[in-house]
């Protein structure tokens, strides 16, 4: 749906991105990570024609990206930007009307999310009056409402109890199902692994890693298995594995081991279960929020 091609930003004497190209599919949700001043935010107006390019083009379903494209794009910022005294509905229906909805169906359109956001009251209330929470339910409706194809959605939780965020969060796969593209930019990495189907990295201007999240955590499994048995292990030495840690109490010894090449964990539970009573031999696989330190650290 979104191609991103060989995207060139250049700030004065700073370069925000450095030969980006990104593909996201039709009906994805697609995470666009990487640590602070990474260049995602850069990324985002660009593609939302806040900014321009120095170089490289972006195409939307095969269309070179283009002015008639904005009304076919949701953009949620993580700097909120509504009029703090303006009232909400009027507010509302101003910002739909500017993604060229007529004023009966941005109308409609907002009751309707107002409804199931559960805030019809909230019509006559100034922005200024809600607290932050509640500014960011208002901020995702102008960011839906005018039903956008592409979404994107940058820290789209910040600011949100845990009650809220699943809220929003059954909202995005709602959004999803019926057929919308997500782009969806955040740190925490526990949503990227709930919600994201495929992710780029982005590190110091340059995209460093991108494919969908499973090929990308069996791409850094390592062989590493955690194991709980009871009994006394005689010894623990084996040609079969080296063991990266140890923690023993009364009855239970847990050992995090990585497997040598050649040998599998079926050969690691020939060699426990004669002289011990396992009860867990499970394969740690590196979390994305694991991946990611990895890839940026240095």
């Amino acid at each position: 749906m979104l191609s991103i091609r060989n995207i060139v930003k250049q700030y004065a004497n700073h370069r925000a991105l450095d030969n980006v190209s990104i593909e996201i599919e039709k009906g994805s949700v697609f995470g666009l990570l990487g640590p602070n001043g990474a260049g995602k935010t850069s990324l985002i107006r660009i593609i939302n024609q806040i900014t321009a390019p120095d170089q490289g083009e972006i195409f939307l379903n095969g269309e070179k990206l283009n002015p008639s494209h904005i009304s076919k794009i949701g953009y949620l910022p993580e700097e909120r930007g509504l009029y703090k005294k303006m009232e909400i509905g009027e507010q509302m229906l101003y910002l739909a009307q500017l993604k060229g909805l007529s004023k009966t169906d941005a109308t409609a359109r907002i009751r309707y999310w107002f409804e199931k956001m559960g805030i019809q009251s909230w019509w006559n209330k100034k922005v200024e009056d809600l607290s932050k929470g509640m500014q960011q339910k208002v901020q995702f409706i102008a960011t839906v409402v005018h039903d956008p194809e592409l979404i994107i959605l940058d820290e789209p939780f910040s600011g949100f109890d845990p009650v809220n965020a699943q809220l929003i969060t059954n909202e995005i796969l709602e959004l999803n199902q019926k057929g919308a593209t997500i782009i969806f930019s955040t740190h925490r990495m526990e949503s990227v692994e709930q919600l994201c189907d495929s992710i780029a990295l982005i590190h110091k201007s340059k995209k460093i890693l991108d494919g969908k999240v499973k090929d990308i955590k069996n791409l850094y499994r390592n062989n590493t298995y955690r194991i709980a048995y009871s009994g006394i292990l005689n010894p623990v030495e084996t040609p079969l594995f080296n063991i990266n840690e140890e923690k023993k109490d009364e009855e239970v010894t847990q050992l995090t081991i990585q497997i040598n090449p050649g040998y599998s964990s079926n050969d690691v539970l020939k060699f426990l279960i004669p002289q011990v009573q396992v009860t867990e031999l499970t394969e740690i696989v590196p979390s994305m929020n694991d991946i990611f330190i990895q890839n940026v650290k240095n």
